[in-house]
Order: structure tokens, then sequence, then C-alpha cells
């Protein structure tokens, strides 16, 4: 028997709150990128992990908020909070290694499809994982096109999110890139669950290990949503963000620090003209001096 899916619960209200999530968590991973290529100097690793823990946090946070409105009529849904809490690691994880080589080798076109390529399989795969963590009375069944759609748009906004990481510098193209991401991910998220089918197993309603949506998803989005507001405090009172963000991009090339002063020449010594030549001796200062008598 087919189960009636609804994806949309709620109406508008938890596909919203999910894309917010999404793009605050995105415009926090570029700000926190840009902070790390302004001063290479000042606790870049550190920079580039909160970056990549923010946008791993607002992509797994968009995911099951979407995931509260979702629900299947003929049967109660539950959750495996271990492989929850596993799905959260997968995507901070896949975030962060494509984070990391672009931030330590840049963004050549190589360099830059490898990176999109692990991070979107990652984040397909923490969407995924996070759908296996449900548990229902029917079998969850998936299109493997529409499946291979939602991987490569995962893909391509993976590697959009790291160009534009290493790339984009200025507040309002930061904040543009962000809300582009967020469609990206949330596009993904809802490529994905077009792909679910679910048959039923009988039509009793079941006991099942695991609990409900809003026992285990409720509290444990708190502690994502905590840290990514403590990650924009953070952002937000960095004073070279704050004050010398504008000018240095302005100055420097992306990743590379502004060149040093020219050198002054140096200083004559005490009783020196400078840039005195010496003058020519004449033909008659060589003749030796008659003595007067």
């Amino acid at each position: 028997m087919e189960g009636t899916v609804d994806g949309f619960r709620y109406g508008v209200v938890t596909p919203l709150a999910a894309y917010v999530m999404a793009c605050l968590g995105g415009a926090l991973g570029l700000r926190c990128t840009v902070r790390s290529l302004l001063d290479t100097q000042s606790w870049k690793a550190g920079w580039l992990a909160l970056g990549a823990a923010s946008i791993g946090c607002g992509i797994w946070t968009m995911h099951f908020i979407a995931m509260i409105g979702f629900q299947v009529e003929e049967t109660r849904i539950r959750y495996d909070a271990s492989l929850t809490v596993l799905s959260l690691a997968v995507a901070i994880v896949v975030v962060g290694i494509g984070v990391f080589i672009v931030g330590y080798r840049g963004a050549s076109p190589v360099t830059l499809s490898a990176a999109g390529v692990v991070t979107g399989s990652g984040v397909a795969a923490m969407h995924y994982l996070g759908m296996a963590a449900m548990h229902l009375n029917a079998d969850v069944r998936y299109d493997p096109l529409v499946v291979a759609l939602s991987v490569l748009i995962a893909i391509i906004a993976a590697t959009a999110a790291l160009w534009a990481a290493v790339t984009i510098r200025g507040f309002l193209t930061s904040l543009g890139a962000s809300l582009i991401m967020g469609v990206a991910v949330s596009g993904m998220h809802y490529t994905g669950m077009a792909a679910v089918s679910v048959h039923l197993h009988g039509t009793g309603g079941g006991t099942w290990a695991g609990d409900s949506p809003h026992s285990l998803l409720l509290p444990m989005l708190l502690g994502p949503v905590v840290f990514l507001v403590l990650a924009g405090v953070v952002v937000m009172f960095d004073p070279l963000l704050v004050m010398g963000d504008g000018d240095r991009s302005r100055s420097a090339p992306l990743g590379r620090a502004t060149p040093p002063p020219p050198a002054e020449p140096p200083r004559p010594a005490f009783g020196t003209t400078t840039g005195a030549v010496p003058r020519p001796r004449e033909p008659h200062e060589d003749r030796p001096r008659s003595r007067r008598r």
C-alpha cells in the first residue's frame, strides 16, 4: 500500500525557516573564510574551522527543520538519535575538507572541482543519512534519477559556495552569495525529498524504537542554532572584518599580503653631500707648484 507523503505539514513555515538557517550558515561561513584570508598570520586554521562548522551547521539545521514538516499520513515517524548526530558530524567534516582545501591551496579549477565534488557528495550523504535515521512502519524507496539529480545539485552548490568563500570579500556581495547558497541547499533538499516514496507494511500503527520529531529534533536543533548565533557574534565584533575589510579588499589581491612600502635610501655619512659627483681635475692642477722665493 502506498503511503501519502506530505513534505509541507506546516505550510511555508518550515521551508522559510529552513532557508533562513541555510543562508545564515552560509553567510557566517563566507565571512569566516574571508577573515582567514585577510590576515593569514592570525589563526587561519581556526577561522577556516569556524567557517566550516558554520556552513555545516546551517546545512544540517536546514535539513531537519524541513523534516519537521515531513509526514506520512498513515504512520508515525520516529528518529534514531545516533544517526541524527552522525549526520551533523558528516556535514561539518565534509564541508571542512572543502574549505581547508581551497583555503590553503586556492581556487584553481582543478582544486575547486575536487573540493566541490568531495563537499557536495558529503552534503548529499548527510541528507540521505538523515533520511536513514527515520523509523516508520513502511519501506522508504527512492527514484534513482531524482537522487542523482539531487547529488548533482549538491556538488554544484558546494562548488559555488567554495568559490565564493575564496573570491567574494565585500559584505554585500557575501550576503548576496549566501542567499543564493540558501536557494541551492534548499533546492537540493527538496529535490531529494521528491525522490521519496513510502510503501506501508500494514494498516496498524506499529511499535518501533525512536523518538518523535518534536521530542528529538527540536532540542537537538537548539545546539547548532546557538552555535550559529555565537559565531555571528564573533564575526560581528571582529575588528578586521568590521573596519578593515573594504580598504584591504581594494588594495590587495585575495589571499596575498599587502606589499611593504619601499625601503628608504641609506642616509649619507655625516659631513658628506648627498648625490655629489667628484669634479674631474684640470691638467694644470696636476703640475707641481713652483716654490715662491
